[in-house]
């Protein structure tokens, strides 16, 4: 007579599972609860992931890079089955990220590439830098629409933090399209600040670049218009706006300059629509957590992950392999169509 598994287990009074019924752990590292852009993504990943039938550990840092990697080496210890990152500091992990090798758990970095170390085994991102060109794109695009008859433009550049590697992707691709224009004479930079190692904004602090923008315009406008502003993030270009209305900017014969964005956060949604920040970019933070659903579901079964780009993102040891997603730029004429009607907001809210 022969007996299963499961009939000799449960006979012999032996506790018996069934390989693989204990959902597998997701630790999920975000970098800080002040951008609405960060929840987003926490919380899409968690509803993504719990849908595919994973746990999830979502811990927020809160832009402090010791409590970063506190919480990343207790997701470790805590025995995660993988890693997904979106660092502060994207060259501070190495050691943490070493031990996770160790432990046989995957390490995937998020939107923001993980620098100096091999063991970081893919990368989900949009492709960043499309993300400045378009931005440059859209403030040349202004500025021919709002200052018809002005050449050369007065323009300004604000970079985001130097200690995050897409703010490089994010300069170089915009300066791809305002450099030509320096270099015709149609652009100037009246100030002379330019170089990510002058423009960059640590941490992407709004009110550091309000207090640059502040000390700009004291420095090198007083006898002249500012006619337009690239700025790499909605945060910072509220910031920046902030300091062109204290000097007078949107009101009176003083026209709003063209300043661009980033991660079409319902604030800067707001300011497009009341023609104040001309244009934002937005990157679809739903389809940036399905893709790293993708790649974890596929590396935990044993399979190859779904990538589009092998040649790109060198993090100083190691091309990583990557998925890059498409920004959509978005100004006040299709706000509706690209935001409200894919259900990323509701009208009411960015009434």
């Amino acid at each position: 007579m022969k007996f299963s598994t499961a009939a000799i287990a449960l006979a012999i009074g032996v506790s018996w599972s069934v390989p693989g019924a204990m959902a597998e752990t997701v630790g999920i590292s975000m970098p800080t609860k002040s951008s609405a852009r960060w929840i987003d993504d926490g919380n899409n990943m968690v509803k993504q992931f719990q849908e595919a039938g994973y746990e999830t550990d979502l811990q927020y840092a809160e832009d402090d890079i010791p409590n970063q990697l506190a919480q990343v080496e207790n997701m470790i210890t805590k025995g995660v089955d993988v890693l997904v990152i979106a660092a502060i500091d994207g060259t501070t992990l190495s050691n943490a990220l070493a031990n996770a090798t160790a432990a046989d758990i995957k390490v995937i970095a998020y939107d923001r590439l993980i620098r100096d170390t091999p063991d970081v085994d893919y990368y989900a991102t949009f492709d960043n830098f499309k993300v400045g060109v378009e931005q440059a794109s859209s403030l040349v695009a202004g500025l021919k629409e709002r200052f018809p008859d002005t050449k050369p433009w007065n323009v300004e550049l604000f970079g985001g933090s130097p200690d995050d590697n897409n703010a490089y992707f994010f300069y170089d691709g915009a300066m791809s399209v305002i450099q030509p224009l320096i270099d015709a004479g149609d652009v100037v930079i009246p100030s002379g600040q330019m170089g990510m190692d002058t423009v960059g904004t640590l941490r992407w602090d709004p009110a550091t670049a309000q207090a640059r923008m502040d000390n700009v315009m004291s420095a090198n406008y007083t006898d002249k218009p500012l006619h337009g502003v690239l700025s790499p993030y909605d945060g910072l270009s509220i910031g920046i706006l902030s300091s062109l209305k204290g000097v007078g900017y949107g009101s009176g014969d003083m026209q709003m300059p063209i300043v661009t964005g980033q991660d079409a956060e319902i604030q800067s949604v707001k300011s497009i629509l009341a023609d104040e920040q001309y244009s934002t970019i937005f990157k679809d933070t739903r389809e940036l957590a399905r893709v790293t659903v993708g790649m974890v579901d596929a590396m935990l079964k044993g399979e190859e992950p779904q990538i589009n780009d092998t040649e790109t993102y060198d993090n100083g040891v190691k091309v990583v392999p990557s998925y890059l997603l498409e920004p959509v730029p978005v100004d006040k004429s299709n706000i509706e169509s690209v935001l409200i009607e894919s259900g990323y907001y509701t009208a009411d809210q960015i009434k």
